[in-house]
């Protein structure tokens, strides 16, 4: 029975590894077809999201199978439980991707008021936190959880730059006010997906010692 078990476990670890790659895949194209205006790009990372949905739905259906047929101990609960947490905040990276995409297509036949320099370090910075979010995940590391965690502040640093630089585009010529409102747009959704992975890997802390820390402090 517990063969079966940790079989079963590991397709599963293997399925969420790979849609991490494809939420990846989606935040690193968005800010490749914002940078070079590929609207081809844009146009297939939105369609892009339904295959991120789709395996959100195959993963949470092997999760419940897992629960139902196997029974399985606390520990290994906490960790079928953290995995359907994690793909609710994969499925929300690909629809952000999705949401910079379209924004992409509204600018693309504009000329850019500046060149794009934080928002790629930005798409960069999240990326970054999503992979080791979930390589956390797969090799139980706690320290490295933790950095994913703290390195959020990486990413809430570039969007205050990327504000800041907009405010003053805007200042100095009120024309440039649509475009930057849409640039700090795009940026709002860089800075949630930094969100969605750190939510990831509090969920890995939950996983490997029982404690939420969001969840703690609530009950505090």
């Amino acid at each position: 029975m517990r063969a079966k078990f940790d079989e079963q476990l590991a397709e599963l670890n293997n399925t969420l590894i790979e849609m991490a790659g494809l939420a990846e895949r989606a935040i690193a194209d968005a800010a490749k077809a914002l940078v070079t205006q590929d609207t081809d790009l844009a146009e297939e990372i939105i369609a892009f999201d339904d295959r991120i949905d789709s395996m959100e739905n195959e993963i949470e259906n092997m999760c419940l199978k897992l629960i139902l047929r196997q029974q399985p101990v606390a520990s290994d609960l906490r960790m079928v439980s953290s995995i359907l947490k994690m793909i609710a905040d994969l499925e929300r990276i690909g629809d952000h991707a999705g949401d910079i995409s379209e924004l992409t297509l509204l600018l693309a036949d504009k000329q850019y008021i500046k060149k794009l320099e934080h928002i790629p370090q930005m798409a960069d910075a999240a990326m970054k936190m999503v992979t080791d979010s979930i390589d956390a995940f797969v090799r139980r590391d706690l320290k490295l959880a933790n950095k994913v965690i703290d390195y959020d502040d990486v990413v809430d640093d570039l969007f205050v730059t990327v504000r800041d630089e907009l405010i003053v585009l805007i200042n100095e010529n009120p024309k440039n006010g649509d475009q930057a409102m849409d640039f700090l747009m795009i940026a709002k959704y860089l800075e949630r997906i930094g969100d969605h992975a750190t939510n990831i890997a509090e969920w890995v802390v939950f996983s490997i010692t029982g404690t939420h820390r969001k969840h703690q402090a609530a009950s505090l």
